[in-house]
């Protein structure tokens, strides 16, 4: 979804907004991640508008900020929700200079470190998960044998 005010006519070059090193002009939110908005964040507001806009508000306002330093797949929204985003090219689309313009791709939101303080460190968060899978893993082959 593109940014809807900031469609005037006249206007030469697309809007975009900065985001560490990549321009962004569009959002794109996949399905898994409005169940996880409607289910981790808000239940009323819940419409793949409503999100984008609360994301552009964001962007804008510089209120979206990367989890890690070094990584650009995790990124904290007022410091507090976590949010798994994808970055691809825009096809045909650059700004004045040539620079080439992305589209966010938001993959899912994790949820509110406020809410959920295991989210305050996602490494050991991950691998607690993936212990934890495993051992469920290993307790139903124990049980089909």
């Amino acid at each position: 979804m593109r940014d809807k005010m900031m469609e005037r006519w006249s206007t030469y070059e697309p809007f975009y907004v900065l985001l560490s090193d990549k321009k962004i002009a569009d959002i794109v939110i996949t399905h898994h991640a409005q169940d996880r908005w409607s289910s981790r964040v808000e239940s009323e507001k819940t419409g793949f508008e409503d999100i984008c806009s609360f994301l552009w508000k964001k962007l804008k306002d510089g209120k979206v900020e990367s989890y890690y330093r070094n990584e650009e797949d995790v990124y904290l929204i007022d410091e507090d929700l976590v949010m798994v985003a994808e970055f691809a090219l825009l096809d045909n689309e650059t700004d004045i200079a040539g620079n080439p313009l992305y589209k966010m791709i938001v993959v899912t939101f994790l949820g509110r470190m406020s809410e959920t303080i295991e989210l305050r460190d996602l490494k050991s968060y991950y691998s607690w998960l993936r212990h934890s899978r495993r051992m469920t893993l290993i307790k139903n082959s124990r049980k089909r044998k």
